[in-house]
C-alpha cells in the first residue's frame, strides 16, 4: 500500500478553528500578534483572519468574536474590499451584522493566498464606527499585514514538511537496523548495541553479559515442514526470547536461527539465569505445525566481563560460540555459562 504524499513546502498548514476565533493557543500565537499589530495599527475594534479551510466550521460555531463570526458569513473574495461604511456598500448594506447587532460600520479585507496563488482566506478590518477615507498607504499596510500571515503559512508549511521528512527517515533508518521478518534488531544492529554497551558498562564500571542462543534442530523443521513453517517458528521464538529480557536489554538476530541478546549491567549469573529462563520458557510451549505438534528447544552460551574482565566484544562472542557449541555437544536443550576453566 503506497504511503500518503508529504506535505509541500508552502501548501497552506493545518490550522485549528481557535487561530481564526482567536482564542490563544501556543501554536497560533504569531497570527495573535499580528492580529494585535493590525487592531493598533488601523485602531479598529477587531482584526480577523479567516481560512477557507475552516469556513464550515466556523459556521457551526457558537463560541467566538461577533467579529470573527461576522467575517466568516461573508463570502470570499479574491480581491481587496473597502466600506468606509458599511450600510452604503452594496456587499455589506443588507447583511444582518450591519442593520442589526452587532451594528458594524467600518469594513475592510485583503486575501491571503499561498505560493500557488491558490485563495486561503482573508485578513479583516471590522470597527463599529463609519470613516471617511481609507488612503492608498492604508491599503499598503493592509496588504502588509496580509504578507505577513503568508509569510507565517509558508513557514509553518516548510516546518511541517521537514517534520514529516524527518518522521520518514527515522522509520527508514529504523527498517535498516530491523529484521524484516521477526522485527528484532538485525545483526548489524544488534553488533552496533554491543558495542554501544560495551563502552558506557565500562566507563560505569558495571558487567556486560550476551547469549548467544541457537534453535536446536531447525534444519530438520524446513527440511521436512518448508521453509514458510520454519519462518512462522523463528517467528514464535524470537516473541518469547522478547519476553523474557528487560526493556534495557536487546535482542538481535545474529545469523539464520541463532539469536544474540545483550545484557548491560547484568552479572554472568544474572546472565545464566535468564538464558535458563529462556530454555525453559521454549521448551515448555510445544509449536502447532501443519497439524504436526514440535516440541521446540534451544542451546544457549553465555559470556560476560565479570568473568573475562579484559574481553573485547569480539572474544566475548567467541567465547559465548564456544559455550553453545558445549551445549549442543552435550545435548541441547541446555545453557552453558563460558568461564575461564573451560577456556
Amino acid at each position: 500500500m503506497s504511503q500518503p504524499d508529504s506535505p509541500r513546502p508552502g501548501a497552506a498548514p493545518a490550522l485549528s478553528t481557535d487561530a481564526a476565533d482567536g482564542t490563544h493557543t501556543r501554536a497560533d500565537s504569531q497570527l495573535l500578534r499580528i492580529r494585535r499589530v493590525g487592531r493598533r495599527l488601523f485602531g479598529v475594534a477587531n482584526c480577523v483572519i479567516t481560512f477557507e479551510a475552516l469556513r464550515a466550521k466556523a459556521g457551526q460555531r457558537t463560541t467566538g468574536s461577533a467579529e470573527s463570526r461576522f467575517c466568516y458569513e461573508l463570502p470570499p473574495s479574491a480581491e481587496p474590499v473597502v466600506a468606509l461604511d458599511a450600510r452604503a456598500h452594496p456587499l455589506l448594506g443588507e447583511h444582518p451584522g450591519v442593520t442589526g447587532a452587532p451594528q458594524v460600520r467600518f469594513y475592510a479585507s485583503h486575501p491571503i493566498f499561498n505560493h500557488a496563488r491558490e485563495l486561503l482566506g482573508s485578513v479583516h478590518l471590522v470597527d463599529y464606527a463609519a470613516r471617511s477615507g481609507f488612503s492608498e498607504s492604508d491599503r499598503c499596510l493592509l496588504s502588509d499585514i496580509a504578507a505577513l500571515v503568508e509569510r507565517e503559512l509558508q513557514l509553518r508549511a516548510v516546518n511541517a514538511y521537514q517534520s514529516d521528512l524527518e518522521k520518514k527517515n527515522k522509520s527508514l533508518r529504523r527498517k535498516s537496523l530491523v529484521d524484516p521478518l521477526l522485527g528484532t534488531w538485525n545483526r548489524g544492529a544488534i553488533m552496533r548495541i554491543l558495542n554501544i554497551e560495551a563502552v558506557r558498562c565500562d566507563k560505569a564500571s558495571l558487567p556486560l553479559s550476551l547469549i548467544v542462543v541457537d534453535l536446536d534442530h531447525f534444519k530438520k523443521i524446513n527440511d521436512t515442514y518448508g521453509h514458510p513453517a520454519g519462518d512462522q517458528v523463528l517467528v514464535r521464538i524470537a516473541s518469547r526470547l522478547r519476553a523474557c529480557i528487560r526493556p534495557q536489554e536487546a535482542l538481535g538476530r545474529y545469523g539464520g536461527e541463532e539469536f544474540l541478546i545483550v545484557l548491560p549491567g547484568s552479572s554472568s549469573q544474572t546472565a545464566a539465569a535468564v538464558a535458563d529462563r529462556m530454555r525453559a520458557t521454549i521448551a515448555a510451549q510445544p509449536e502447532l505445525i501443519n497439524d504436526a505438534t514440535l516440541n521446540l528447544s534451544i542451546s544457549a552460551g553465555v559470556a560476560s566481563t565479570d568473568l573475562f574482565t579484559t574481553a573485547t566484544t569480539e572474544e566475548l562472542i567467541s567465547r559465548a560460540d564456544i559455550a553453545l557449541y558445549a551445549a549442543k555437544d552435550g545435548g541441547r536443550n541446555r545453557v552453558v555459562l563460558a568461564t575461564p576453566e573451560s577456556t
